[in-house]
């Protein structure tokens, strides 16, 4: 599977994390992290910290409401945007030594692409090591502070790394 471009952010729009209900019976869900980015794509970023054993089917159900809700009576399917779930798990989940996997929904001898609308992350920490990638890239910055690295490391990472300076984690001392 080809890995997608990224596109650079230059403005993010903090949107309001529940996803309504359609009726009393459906499913609350609550989203860790919702925004909307200028270009109009729609990402949720999850943590989950203990295997529950269905991550797959939350992430998909997840990704399923975030695409459905952008719809209002009357509105043409073409004006759906691409809806991106990243999931930051605190435990083994795929059956790779990779800590970040990436779907898409393709067709499944070609691979070719059947639209572009559907991405699923699934970043996997304790398969993160340290020692195995740059710490130049950013995202791994952030998931080693997420991940709980030692203090001396993190600090390192936040003078690295400005906007975790700006969580006030990280204080001179």
């Amino acid at each position: 599977m080809k890995h997608t471009e990224r596109e650079a952010l230059s403005e993010i729009i903090l949107v309001n994390p529940n996803l309504d209900k359609d009726s009393l019976q459906d499913k609350l869900s609550i989203l860790d992290v919702r925004v909307k980015t200028s270009s109009g794509k729609y990402i949720d970023i999850e943590m989950q910290l203990f295997n529950k054993y269905d991550i797959e089917k939350r992430s998909l159900y997840v990704w399923s409401k975030l695409y459905e809700a952008q719809l209002s009576e009357g509105q043409k399917y073409k004006e759906l945007n691409k809806c991106i779930t990243i999931n930051i798990l605190n435990y083994s989940f795929l059956p790779v030594a990779r800590y970040h996997s990436i779907f898409q929904l393709r067709e499944i001898v070609t691979h070719a692409p059947l639209i572009d609308d559907i991405e699923l992350h699934f970043i996997e920490l304790p398969k993160l090591k340290e020692t195995a990638v740059s710490l130049d890239e950013g995202l791994v910055k952030w998931l080693l502070f997420l991940k709980g690295t030692e203090k001396e490391k993190c600090e390192v990472l936040a003078m690295n790394e400005p906007q975790l300076r700006y969580l006030g984690v990280f204080k001179p001392e």
